[in-house]
């Protein structure tokens, strides 16, 4: 019993250890916790933005990252907006630079997706061309290997691509790059485009939505859709099921003009140009200029008559396998020449240049 006192110093210094490691351990416990419980709130409140999560997270591999906003710029909308070329060249085009551009201008808050098989060789870095260093100077666009194994995979156009690869059929790369925009659709959502469109407006506010190419014709060279939209599922499965190759248009507009017929349940598309939560869009939204007026494109016109001519439309559609031999007078009044001048001026200066 009188050895208690000289114990009670030493009980207490070793109670008083195991409390503060106690309280160390539940310190470091809590703030851990908050770390995890912060992490989650802010990708829950920023879920459905482009950029708040890494890019596989999204797309897979497919997609590698792209630059991103900087902390001062206001949140992006969702939905990327894809290009493709589905040939090897690797040389863009005026044309095709003023595409791309011009949807950059016009979507400066929307990464634009340029996707080229011509750089699916292993390739690090892009080939030395006046196109891609005008195009990497925008923060928006990427330029990325368009891997067509890993896009078609999980659909029902994986098997058709091995199968189709054997076969040497007359519109090989239309349809191939058919098949891509509506593989792309379906996985990404977002918008796609032909490289040969020139952008006047920003194309954020259509969703679920295709353009008429004449009062009987749907085309596909813009599409806006949600990921894994039924409309998009029915169109891969129509691409497999009624394919053929060897007649133009088949897998594209012929395609999804039989498709939307069959989603509305009608046999003209003069009876309904939306149903059931998909658009079909006037003529003068994004071809104002039918394929069969195309020399319309390099004729003079008056800025009153193209303003009259444009204020519906969204984008042009300049019908290149009709209008890529003709010789543009690059500083006249052309239809065409003003719209480079208005919607793509860095490509317009180069153009400018080597004339």
């Amino acid at each position: 019993l009188p050895r208690m006192p000289n114990c009670l110093p030493k009980l207490t210094a070793v109670l008083l250890s195991h409390r503060l490691k106690a309280l160390f351990i539940f310190i470091i416990s809590f703030v851990f916790f908050a770390s995890v419980m912060f992490y989650w709130r802010t990708g829950e409140d920023t879920e459905g933005q482009l950029y708040s999560l890494p890019t596989q997270s999204r797309c897979g591999q497919f997609l590698s990252s792209l630059p991103c906003p900087t902390a001062d710029e206001p949140p992006p909308s969702p939905g990327d907006l894809f290009f493709v070329e589905t040939s090897e060249r690797t040389s863009p085009s005026y044309l095709f630079t003023c595409s791309v551009e011009s949807a950059a201008r016009t979507h400066p808050r929307t990464r634009v997706v340029v996707l080229m098989k011509g750089l699916a060789n292993g390739n690090a870095s892009l080939p030395n061309h006046w196109g891609f260093s005008l195009l990497s100077s925008f923060p928006n666009v990427g330029i990325q290997p368009l891997d067509l194994t890993e896009l078609f995979s999980g659909t029902p156009l994986a098997e058709w691509y091995l199968q189709a690869q054997q076969r040497r059929e007359p519109y090989f790369l239309p349809v191939l790059s058919d098949a891509c925009r509506i593989a792309i659709m379906w996985k990404f959502g977002g918008i796609y485009l032909d490289t040969d469109f020139i952008v006047l407006k920003n194309l954020k506010n259509l969703t679920n939505a295709l353009g008429m190419q004449s009062q009987d014709v749907l085309n596909g060279a813009f599409l806006s859709f949600k990921p894994k939209h039924e409309f998009i599922k029915i169109c891969m499965k129509d691409f497999v099921e009624n394919y053929n190759g060897w007649v133009w248009a088949h897998q594209g507009p012929h395609l999804l003009t039989r498709v939307f017929k069959k989603w509305c349940s009608i046999r003209s598309l003069q009876s309904s140009t939306s149903c059931k939560g998909v658009n079909a869009l006037a003529t003068e939204a994004f071809y104002p200029i039918r394929w069969e007026d195309w020399k319309k494109l390099f004729e003079a016109i008056s800025s009153l008559e193209l303003h009259k001519l444009l204020k519906n439309t969204y984008a042009v559609h300049i019908w290149n396998k009709l209008s890529h031999g003709t010789r543009l007078e690059i500083t006249s009044q052309a239809l065409l020449a003003q719209l480079y001048s208005q919607f793509c001026p860095a490509t317009y200066a180069k153009m400018r240049k080597d004339s």
